[in-house]
């Protein structure tokens, strides 16, 4: 089944305790393909610079991603610097410079607008609605926020919640967004706003999918050692959605498989800088990872 995400191409620099790297590939909607197109081809809509290396162009077209709504636009591509501390969770933003993103108009191309999954990575609001508006009939949608939008584009970002099935948030994100300290409570706030669904993420403590009538909670994988958590979200909701759109369903039992797709993606992810854990032979350990947390949380 038809998979669209509507997000971000950046290149990242980061610094970790350990190491730094500067200008590597990055953005949600590049982890998210990456990660979804293990288990369903995937089209992107985004938008880059004239300095957009062709190296990464066809390595995402390696993987399956159909770059059809990818647009270059005159200037740079957009940029991110971080720095992690040593607990991983605490981050700093260093610089950000928009570039081309800062005039960002979705077109999603007429071969995708009758995509039946959708994603919408994280944005202003007002750019994820543009990008819905051209989606026709969509089975399923899901999308991703953080706390700038909620703190300067709520009555929007709200508004839009109305439209979606699915949202993934963190703890403090949900909280924020509700005014509710407790997190059961906050997802059925969440869920009051429109989406069915609400997937809270936990970093280290894992994920919870709460729907109205039943929850699900699975660990995170225990990785060994983390070299960069840029992007574990983002590849979380892409094996969560890659497997959704694979199935071409959201019963109950294909979202609890999702939540583990989903964070054996993202265990992935953290195993490197960029992208490069999410290539090659990345399917096989997904599906490796994930037959070990279901049996972690099988008695």
């Amino acid at each position: 089944m038809s998979l669209t995400v509507i997000g971000t191409l950046a290149y990242d620099t980061i610094e970790t305790a350990h190491d730094k790297r500067e200008e590597i590939l990055g953005g949600s909607a590049v982890y998210f393909a990456l990660a979804s197109s293990l288990f369903t081809e995937t089209s992107l809509v985004g938008v880059v610079g004239e300095d957009f290396r062709e190296e990464h162009v066809q390595a995402m077209r390696a993987a399956g991603i159909n770059l059809d709504g990818l647009e270059v636009a005159d200037g740079k591509t957009f940029r991110w610097s971080g720095r992690y501390e040593p607990d991983w969770n605490t981050r700093h933003t260093l610089d950000t410079q928009l570039n081309v993103l800062e005039h960002f108009d979705p077109k999603v191309p007429d071969a995708q607008r009758s995509a039946k999954f959708v994603f919408l990575a994280n944005a202003s609001p007002q750019v994820q609605a543009r990008g819905l508006d051209q989606v026709e009939d969509p089975q399923f949608v899901m999308m991703d926020t953080m706390n700038l939008w909620i703190d300067i584009a709520k009555d929007e970002l709200v508004a839009l919640l109305g439209r979606v099935d699915a949202v993934v948030l963190n703890d403090e994100e949900a909280r924020m967004l509700t005014g509710e300290d407790n997190l059961w409570r906050a997802a059925a706030a969440v869920r009051a706003l429109g989406p069915s669904l609400v997937v809270l993420k936990k970093g280290e403590h894992g994920a919870y999918l709460l729907a109205e009538d039943w929850r699900f909670v699975v660990p995170a994988y225990p990785v060994v050692d983390v070299v960069d958590p840029t992007g574990a979200g983002d590849s979380f909701a892409g094996g969560f959605m890659g497997h959704v759109a694979a199935s071409g369903a959201s019963s109950p039992e294909v979202l609890r498989q999702a939540m583990l797709y989903g964070t054996a993606a993202a265990s992935r992810c953290v195993e490197a800088f960029s992208t490069e854990q999410l290539e090659g032979r990345a399917l096989e350990e997904v599906q490796a990872r994930r037959q070990e947390l279901l049996q972690m949380i099988t008695p």
